[in-house]
């Protein structure tokens, strides 16, 4: 696991996240969510939603991991996850381009 899924599982421990699709896409829009992780494998329609939120509101997205990945990470399975706290968000973000994984602008 690498150390932004390893980060992201310490964000779950720390209850500094929202998942699923529904919950993170009302956090987005009251701008609760510093960072958003897309599952890369996550349907057209939730792929669609997710990124024309996050663009909109100018809020990060890392979309480069499978929901495996990232169910593994935080032991749910879950296609999108929200960060809700801006250390954490500003962390991962900052250590993505070391790790080869791109975010969105």
């Amino acid at each position: 696991m690498d150390k932004t899924l390893q980060l992201l599982s310490l964000i779950r421990k720390a209850n500094k996240l929202i998942t699923g699709e529904e919950f993170v896409t009302d956090a987005i829009r009251k701008q609760k969510v510093f960072l958003v992780f897309l599952a890369s494998d996550a349907g057209v329609n939730t792929s669609k939603k997710i990124h024309d939120k996050t663009k909109f509101y100018n809020i990060p997205l890392i979309d480069t991991y499978t929901s495996i990945e990232l169910s593994n990470a935080i032991g749910k399975k879950r296609m999108v996850i929200g960060i809700t706290d801006l250390g954490f968000a500003t962390s991962i973000e900052k250590g993505c381009d070391s790790y080869g994984k791109e975010t969105q602008k």
